[in-house]
């Protein structure tokens, strides 16, 4: 992974006491994943998605994340479930085809770089069953102008038009559609469409 891509300083620092908001389709899950369905949060933070999850009565829930003070904060509140500090996020001590669906909830906006989440996805495909499910909910290119006058002042820094910095020190992606989609194509499990987020950061 790039170095913008490893942020963990920031992470460590400010991760547990923000707020992520993406909200969780349940319903459509259900409809592809049962309870007893092993399902990884890649890039889980504090926890706050296998929270519903845990709530809902799913049983077989695990989370990984690169940031330790993000992995201690999910133990505290979820002490029933395997977390895992990952020190490479891109060799997860998980075996091959061993988990039913992967969620992967605003962490490609948190790794600007297309290797990178390449990287993430490459990974992804290892662990993840050949019939698996891949729950993408991230957030899309925005038109609004102060999201546009980000874009455009850092496109020549990150060559991304999407990639922004922001003053508080960390690096965000915001994704063009056709971007997943190539992301994506040459991977063959069950997918749900991207959900669409505010852009908000």
């Amino acid at each position: 992974m790039d170095t913008v891509d490893c942020q963990l300083e920031y992470w460590n620092r400010v991760g547990p006491s923000k707020s992520f908001h993406h909200p969780v389709n349940v319903d459509r899950l259900a409809r592809w994943v049962s309870f007893d369905d092993p399902i990884l949060d890649y890039g889980c933070g504090y926890g706050r998605v296998l929270q519903i999850l845990d709530h809902l009565g799913y049983r077989r829930l695990i989370g990984v994340d690169p940031a330790m003070a993000m992995i201690a904060e999910a133990r505290r509140r979820l002490p029933g479930v395997r977390l895992d500090h990952c020190m490479d996020p891109c060799r997860l001590d998980l075996e091959n085809e061993s988990i039913a669906a992967v969620l992967l909830f605003t962490v490609l906006t948190c790794v600007p770089s297309d290797e990178g989440q390449r990287s993430i996805l490459r990974e992804i495909d290892r662990v993840l069953k050949h019939d698996g499910l891949l729950y993408i909910s991230d957030l899309w290119l925005q038109a609004d102008a102060r999201n546009v006058e980000r874009y455009e002042r850092d496109y020549g820094k990150y060559g991304t038009y999407g990639v922004f910095d922001l003053p508080e020190g960390v690096t965000l992606r915001h994704q063009d559609r056709r971007w997943v989609e190539e992301l994506t194509a040459q991977y063959l499990w069950r997918s749900t469409p991207t959900d669409r987020g505010d852009g908000n950061g």
